[in-house]
């Protein structure tokens, strides 16, 4: 199983920037991909979720209306939009694979947890 976060970088605070997941046909067909994100020093937290067929997304408060999750289930790919960037969404972001078709909040129900991508919104 295999994931992998990419497009981080550098973007001022307002800015946009997009994150994408791409991960093994087998891991993605079925099941819920999360986005969390690690900022230094502090713990991981969830970011956004989405289930299997991308009917059901998740937010968490800080970043609800300033992030859209959605997948493409033929390339096997899931995306995080991002505008409205703030400083405080510095961190370095992965994407996971939960052990369902849903995406909880919770990182310990995903199993399949890809390489970090950072990156540093600048005020």
């Amino acid at each position: 199983v295999q994931l992998q976060a990419s497009g981080g970088g550098l973007v001022q605070a307002g800015g946009s920037l997009t994150l994408s997941c791409a991960s093994s046909k087998r891991t993605s067909s079925n099941n819920g991909v999360g986005w969390f994100r690690q900022a230094p020093g502090k713990e991981r937290e969830f970011v956004a979720g989405i289930s299997w067929n991308g009917a059901s997304t998740t937010y968490a408060d800080s970043v609800e209306g300033r992030f859209t999750i959605s997948r493409d289930r033929a390339k096997s790919a899931v995306y995080l939009q991002m505008r409205s960037l703030k400083p405080e969404d510095t961190a370095a972001y992965y994407c996971a694979a939960s052990r369902s078709s849903y995406s909880p909040t919770v990182s310990s129900q995903y199993n399949s947890w890809g390489q970090g991508t950072e990156f540093t919104v600048s005020s």
